[in-house]
This record gives structure tokens, C-alpha cells and sequence, in this order.
């Protein structure tokens, strides 16, 4: 049975891949800044429930009392907010959860952690391109992408893999939160806000939090034994 870890597996693609691991037999363990969400995931599951905030080197070392097999750098942040309306109080954050909590999650996860271990980074298409709107969030994300690359070569003959899965806007409190803004923005209905956000969206419609949940099994499994440093789009062909 392997060790699963999952960081902000108390809601949206955490919670469908905490689920979906535990549905494959595998012992997970997920880990939050908020114990109710992270209780609802496990709920009807066999799931430990850790706290702790990503941004935290002691939370995160904490975590790695024994190594784990798979573990899944998922817990992110982002606003709206063209550059100029960036405070860098959000820039800081942004960056705090999204790539250094990456990095410390990997760097932690990478002890102890042998021939067939799986480093899982939960990016963005942000990170593959610029977005004008989430110039912070872009950064980061381009940051994680570059990160998984170079963690990949370093472990590269190890037998161990590292990898991102890129997720276009997906059904999360994040995409949500996107919709009731342009609402408010432009005096839209929720259809019409929807519609505007999933655009870029080749199939015009929200990623399923499951289908992330696939890719990441996927990676983990013994048939992605050589797939190392790629960012795997889940995003319906967005360009």
C-alpha cells in the first residue's frame, strides 16, 4: 500500500485526488490550514487529517515523520487584479503558497522517498502562459513549472519522478470566485460569466476536479514510470 500526501486536500482538485488515491487502496494523508474542510474530504474514507499551513518550514517538516510514496503539491492562492492593482502584500502571498509551499513540500518529500516515488505539482495553464488579469498567480505557477523541471533532472536517475499537471479554470471556489466577480464587473448573469470565464476553453466548459484527479493517478502509476519534467494540460486543448 503506499503513502499518499496531499497539501490542500480540504477542498476542490485536493479533495478529488485525496478521494480518488484512497479509492485505489492507497493510504493517504492530507493536509490543511483548516480542519472542517479537511474532516469533509475524509468523511466515508480512510484518511489521516493533518494540519498545517504550506508557507511553514516547521509545519511542513512535521509532516514527513515517515516518507511517503506519492506526494502532491496541490495547496494554491490567487486573486484577480491586473499589475497595478497587485499590493505586494498579495504578490508575497502568492508566491508564499504557491511556489515556496512547493518547494518546500518537495524538498521535504524528497527525503526518505525511494525507487519509484512520485513529486506531483498541481500548476496551472497560467504556468504555461501569461494572463494579464493574474499576473501574480502566472508568476508563481511559471515558477512551479520551473521548479518540477529542475527537481526532475536532479532525481532523474533515481527511479523517482516529478512532474505538474496543468488544469485550466476547473469547478473550485477559485473558478467561483472568477464568476461572481465578472458578474459584479460587467452586471452579467452567471451563464454569461461562466461563459466568459471558460473561453479560453476550446470545449466551452469548467475542468471537473476529477479529471485532475485522473491525471494524477495516472503520473503516480507504474505505466508513467518514465514521464519526468512534464506539465501535463488538463484544459480541453487551451492553447
Amino acid at each position: 500500500m503506499r503513502r499518499v500526501l496531499v497539501t490542500g486536500g480540504g477542498s476542490g482538485i485536493g479533495r478529488a485526488i485525496a478521494r480518488a488515491f484512497a479509492g485505489a487502496g492507497d493510504e493517504v494523508t492530507i493536509a490543511g490550514r483548516r480542519p472542517g474542510p479537511l474532516q469533509e474530504t475524509a468523511e466515508g474514507h480512510d484518511m489521516d487529517c493533518r494540519l498545517a499551513d504550506v508557507t511553514d518550514e516547521a509545519q511542513i517538516e512535521a509532516l514527513f515523520e515517515r516518507p511517503y510514496d506519492v506526494v502532491i503539491a496541490n495547496a494554491g492562492t490567487g486573486r484577480a487584479g491586473k499589475l497595478s492593482d497587485v499590493t505586494l502584500d498579495d504578490w508575497t502571498r502568492t508566491l508564499a503558497v504557491n511556489l515556496t509551499g512547493t518547494f518546500l513540500t518537495f524538498r521535504a518529500g524528497l527525503r526518505g522517498m525511494g525507487a519509484g516515488g512520485r513529486l506531483i505539482a498541481i500548476a496551472s495553464t497560467a504556468a504555461l502562459k501569461g494572463n494579464a488579469t493574474v499576473p501574480a498567480y502566472a508568476a508563481a505557477k511559471h515558477g512551479v513549472l520551473g521548479l518540477v523541471r529542475s527537481v526532475a533532472l536532479d532525481v532523474a536517475r533515481s527511479g523517482i519522478t516529478c512532474n505538474a499537471i496543468c488544469p485550466g479554470f476547473t469547478e473550485t471556489d477559485m473558478a467561483e470566485t472568477a464568476i461572481t466577480g465578472l458578474m459584479q464587473r460587467f452586471d452579467v448573469d452567471r451563464d454569461k460569466a461562466t461563459a466568459m470565464v471558460v473561453a479560453g476553453n476550446p470545449m466551452r466548459r469548467l475542468i471537473a476536479p476529477e479529471e485532475v484527479a485522473a491525471a494524477a493517478l495516472y503520473l503516480a502509476s507504474p505505466g508513467a514510470g518514465s514521464i519526468n519534467g512534464h506539465a501535463l494540460s488538463v484544459s480541453g486543448g487551451e492553447a
